[in-house]
Parts: C-alpha cells; sequence; structure tokens
C-alpha cells in the first residue's frame, strides 16, 4: 500500500473504533530516538524518512508534523502522499495536540497504542485536550492489522562489555544504584531505555542500527535483578547472570512481572522514558515516584577509565579523518565522487582502526545546496557529484568498542564566496567561544547556548537546532540527561558535571545553497576552585582540522586564534605521527598558524 492507501485504511479503523483522530509517533516501546524497523510505522504510513515527527489521522485530514531539521526533507517526501506537513516550533503553526484541540468537537475521542506513548506525553495529550472533554484511549494499534511484511522484531547476539573498557562490573553498578534507590525510598526501579540498560548490565548489541543496545527492559528490587528479552544467551552469560542474582524473562512478560513483584510499595520510573502500557500495568497499590532515570545521570558521566579509553579512540578517530580528507581532496575530479561513494570512502579509513564496530548514526555528506537540509542522507536519487567547487559538509561518527565519536566538518572544494567564508567564521567564532568557556559548577546548558549563537545573532542570523547533545560511550550517539540549547527544558536544566560528554555544534544554513557546520565533542573536567566556588571547562576532545581557507582571520579576535591555532597544534601532534610522509606533510600544511 502507498500513503494514501494506508491513511483511507486507518480512517476507515477510526469509523469503526468510533475514534475521531489516531496519533502515530515515530517511537518504539522504549522511547527510543533510533527505533529497530519493526517499529517505524510512522514513516512505513507516510514515506518520510526523518527520525522524528509524528503523524495524526482525522477522519479527513492527515498531517506530519516535525521540527526545523527536516521541513525541506519532508516536503520532498511527502509529495503525493495527501499528507500535510505542520512545521513544529514555527509561529502560526500548531503542535499536533494543539490542532486536535482546536478542530475536534467537545467530546470526541482519539486514540493511540500506549506501547509508543510515553507517560509524560500521555499525561500532556489529557491534560490539553480535557478542557473540551475530549477522551484519550490508549488501547488502540492500527498498524498491526494493516502492515503486511512487517519486519520482525530484532533478536541478535549480546556480549558483555569487557571491564577495561566499562571500568565498572554491573555488580558494582547494581550495587550503587540500590544504595540510591534507598536513599530515594524506593524499593522498584522500573528501566524501559535501551542505553540505561545497556550501560548498567554492561551488555551490547546490534539490536537498532547504529546503537548497540539490545532490546529489553529491566525491573530492580532492592532484593532482585530482573531483565527481560528474548535471546538464545550463551551459557556463560547465562551463568555469570544466575551467579549474580539476575534473573533473566521473556521480553513481553514485562507488565505481568510488574504486577507480580511490585505490590503496594514505592516505584521509581523516568515518565519520558517509560511506555503507558507499563505504567498502566503498575498496581493500584504502589506508589509511583516519577523522576529522571537515576542510571542515566550515572552513565552520562564518564568514569576515568571510559575518559581514557575515549581519548584513544578519538586519536584513531582522528588519524581515519585525516586520511580521508587527504584523499578526498587529492582525487576530487581524478575520479568519480559522490556524496555516497565519499561517506562509503570515510566509513573504511574508520573500519581500519582498532576496535572498530560500526558507525554511530548514517553519514551526513552533504554538498552545495544539500548543507542546508541539516540531517540530509543521500540517495541514489539525490546523490550529487563532488566538483572543485562550493563547500562540503560531512557529519560523521563512529562506534568502537571503547567509544563513541560525532565530528562535523565543512571544508571548501574550491572557489568558496565571500559569504561564505564570512558565515564560516560566525560560526567558528561560536564554536570557539563554547569550547574555551570556564564557568561555574552548576551552570546548565540553556545558560551558555547564547555564546554559540551571538555572532550569528549580531548579524541577524541564526540555526534551528540545538548547539549540543550528551555523547554515549560505545553506546547511543546522542544520550541525556545534558544538553546545549535554547530552552530551560529538563535535558537543558541539567548542570554539567566532570566526565560528561558534549557534541559542540553550531551552524548556518542557506536554503537551496549550502550548510555550514562545526563539530566538537567536549569533555566537562574540573578548573579552579576559587572563593567563588569550584569553576569547571571544557576540553574539546575531538581531533581534525578546521578549514583554514573558510576562515576570515579579520574576524577573529586575538583570543580566538590563539585558540585556533592550540588546537591546530593539538591536532598534528596527536594525529601526525600515524600518518605516512605525504599525508604528514599534507596535514602540517592544514594546521599552520594563522
Amino acid at each position: 500500500m502507498n500513503p494514501k492507501e494506508i491513511v483511507k485504511k486507518i480512517q476507515e479503523l477510526l469509523k469503526n473504533n468510533d475514534l475521531d483522530a489516531y496519533i502515530i509517533p515515530s517511537s518504539d516501546p522504549h522511547q527510543s530516538e533510533y527505533v529497530a524497523n519493526h517499529w517505524k510505522a510512522r514513516e512505513w504510513v507516510s514515506g518520510f524518512t526523518g527520525s522524528a515527527g509524528t503523524i495524526v489521522i482525522s477522519k479527513n485530514i492527515a498531517g506530519l508534523w516535525t521540527d526545523s531539521r527536516y521541513f525541506i526533507q519532508a516536503e520532498q517526501q511527502l509529495k503525493g502522499s495527501g499528507i500535510q506537513l505542520f512545521k513544529m516550533k514555527i509561529p502560526h503553526f500548531p503542535s499536533y495536540i494543539e490542532w486536535l484541540k482546536n478542530n475536534l468537537k467537545e467530546n470526541a475521542k482519539i486514540g493511540f497504542d500506549g506501547n509508543l506513548i510515553s507517560v509524560s506525553l500521555a499525561k500532556m495529550i489529557k491534560s490539553t485536550l480535557s478542557v473540551k472533554n475530549i477522551t484519550v484511549e490508549s488501547n488502540h494499534d492500527f498498524i498491526k492489522p494493516l502492515w503486511e511484511n512487517r519486519p520482525s522484531k530484532p533478536k541478535n547476539n549480546i556480549f558483555i562489555q569487557d571491564l577495561k573498557f566499562a571500568g565498572h562490573t554491573y555488580v558494582e553498578k547494581i550495587s550503587e544504584l540500590k544504595k540510591i534507590m534507598i536513599t530515594k525510598n524506593v524499593s522498584s526501579y522500573i528501566i524501559s531505555s535501551l542505553d540505561d540498560i545497556a550501560w548498567l548490565f554492561n551488555i551490547r548489541g546490534n539490536d537498532i542500527k547504529y546503537n548497540p543496545v539490545v532490546i529489553s527492559y529491566a525491573l530492580i528490587t532492592l532484593n532482585n535483578s530482573y531483565l527481560f528479552l528474548d535471546k538464545d544467551l550463551h551459557d556463560n552469560i547465562k551463568n555469570l547472570f544466575k551467579e549474580d542474582n539476575i534473573t533473566i524473562l521473556p521480553y513481553n512478560s514485562i507488565n505481568e512481572s510488574i504486577k507480580k513483584f511490585c505490590k503496594a510499595q514505592n516505584i521509581l520510573i523516568d515518565p519520558s522514558k517509560t511506555n503507558s502500557c507499563i505504567f498502566n500495568s503498575i498496581p493500584s497499590s504502589c506508589k509511583i515516584i516519577e523522576d529522571i532515570n537515576i542510571t542515566t545521570t550515572l552513565k552520562a558521566t564518564k568514569n576515568a577509565t571510559k575518559v581514557k579509553n575515549l581519548k584513544n579512540v578519538m586519536v584513531r578517530d582522528g588519524v581515519a579523518l585525516s586520511k580521508f580528507y587527504y584523499w578526498l581532496e587529492n582525487n576530487v575530479l581524478q575520479e568519480t565522487i559522490t556524496e555516497l561513494s565519499a561517506s562509503k570512502k570515510l566509513e573504511f579509513f574508520r573500519s581500519q582502526q582498532k576496535n572498530f564496530v560500526g558507525l554511530s548514526f548514517g553519514t551526513i555528506a552533504a554538498y552545495k545546496s544539500h548543507g542546508a537540509i541539516v540531517h540530509y542522507e543521500a540517495t541514489r536519487k539525490t546523490d550529487f557529484e563532488l566538483m572543485k567547487e562550493g563547500i562540503f559538509l560531512i557529519d560523521s561518527g563512529g562506534q568502537y568498542l571503547d567509544g563513541t565519536t560525532d565530528i562535523t566538518r565543512t571544508i571548501s572544494l574550491g572557489n568558496p564566496t565571500q559569504e561564505m567564508i564570512n558565515n564560516f567564521t560566525l560560526v567558528l567564532k561560536g564554536h570557539i567561544n563554547i569550547a574555551s568557556l570556564k564557568f561555574p559548577y552548576g551552570t546548565k546548558g540553556y545558560q551558555i547556548d547564547i555564546l554559540a549563537r551571538k555572532f550569528l545573532w549580531d548579524n541577524y542570523k541564526n540555526y534551528g537546532h540545538g548547539t549540543g547533545h550528551g555523547v554515549g560511550s560505545f553506546l547511543n550517539v546522542h544520550e541525556g540527561p545534558q544538553a546545549i540549547g535554547s530552552s530551560a527544558n529538563s535535558s537543558l536544566d541539567t548542570n554539567f558535571e566532570e566526565g560528561m560528554l558534549t557534541s559542540n555544534e553550531p551552524g548556518i544554513y542557506i536554503e537551496n545553497e549550502y550548510g555550514i557546520r562545526i563539530e566538537n565533542l567536549i569533555l566537562c573536567e574540573k578548573d579552579k576552585n576559587t572563593e567563588f566556588g569550584q569553576f569547571m571547562k571544557f576540553n574539546t576532545v575531538s581531533l581534525c582540522y578546521i578549514d583554514n581557507s573558510l576562515i576570515n582571520v579579520d574576524l577573529l579576535t586575538n583570543d580566538e586564534l590563539n585558540w585556533l591555532n592550540d588546537y591546530h597544534k593539538k591536532v598534528f601532534e596527536k594525529i601526525s605521527p600515524f600518518l605516512n610522509i605525504e599525508e604528514k606533510d599534507w596535514l602540517k600544511e592544514k594546521t599552520k598558524s594563522l
């Protein structure tokens, strides 16, 4: 079926179930950002392949809501589908919840699959729609009967992460977790988010593309630990877990197990990471404590082993990047290179590095006008051939056994305009402003976001995405709780702690012309402790040259120039020992002082 036919079928189901509208989110039962193919219902219905978006289908209208990263992509992919694009966070465009409130009649009824909607989102929907007495039903799965040849749920192999990479055993982590549970007066703790479970139990897998996680749930009580998954575990893993009092139960038994093991006690959930069906399975005798996952904060603050490994990973990743950019510069026009073939070549160079497992996300290789599509993904139909002109944006990352990388560089392939150079320099100034920041402990992401945007704002320019996100350790490339952005939501209201790894990625996007983004990963470290308290700083750990040919030196202050020269000196010192003579000479030129 095509999108038009699917929408029509869902509208028939609306009528049969006495509903006025149906919500299809992008999520899975674990509220994952990246989901396995089995749960890509929104993509199947609409044809829109972006990672974020929500579909609402009413009796007369079908709409897709997505954010500014995907406006251009969505407009292209929704053509002919009959599904309207609604732009999120744009004046005069209501959110899909507001749209439902404004367009449905009093006493209407809407439905969704509660396995895919978080507790916090379900509460927001119900609260907003209550003013019109709209009933919200969470027990409708319209996708299951319609999606023929649906991909099955992944059941790939798992392995225990080596202690030399994890730093702490899962026994130590669970013990620490239970101590925190006691301080919070909690007897049971349900964990649904896959990266939290992978971190806690030191398990890794490949159930979701780019994310080395395992489809699972966890239930931690003060006396027992339960792991819910459908896997044929190796005997050594089974025996290991059994010895350490970890009980393995079937994945689909989570709801019944909650009813069985959690009675008349305080139970902790993260409402943004727990689906509504799990919430509804908690016995009424329990007191539900809603808070951010304990594991999320523990996971974000990398231990000394992970920090050491991270710095080693960045050298190897930087070597791959240098080899790639050397190859690219010397082979454009010598052979046919396209966005797709360049992506493959970069993956090849990463694959030659020790402990490489795979990519941490789909490479964004965006040439010329494609660079203005923030999360562009090249296809055979859109694949541009690279020429000796214009600028090329590559946002890429790798998963290594000892760490995760994410880096963006925008390079000139020839004859950049003065506008490109000036815009690149404004973005660089914001990037340096974040990277060189010293700040008192307790500072949060929304407080520093302006530092990345100031120079763009001074020139009446801006970008529509956040400035930074947390990054995992051989886990998800996007993780919380910290972030850098412009509004005080829960992620942006988190203190920067020692050991947190965050991206620093301001940009600017000129539609139909080009895009610019400069991204490094920055590690939060302690700085001086003065009479004014503990101060913190960021240490830029990514190692790749920044294209000097796109920099207007006249726009840089002495401090900014010193930062850039010091950074380039570090890049050359760390990377050059692993390059051949030609590559080393090339990198020396790329990192020379300005």
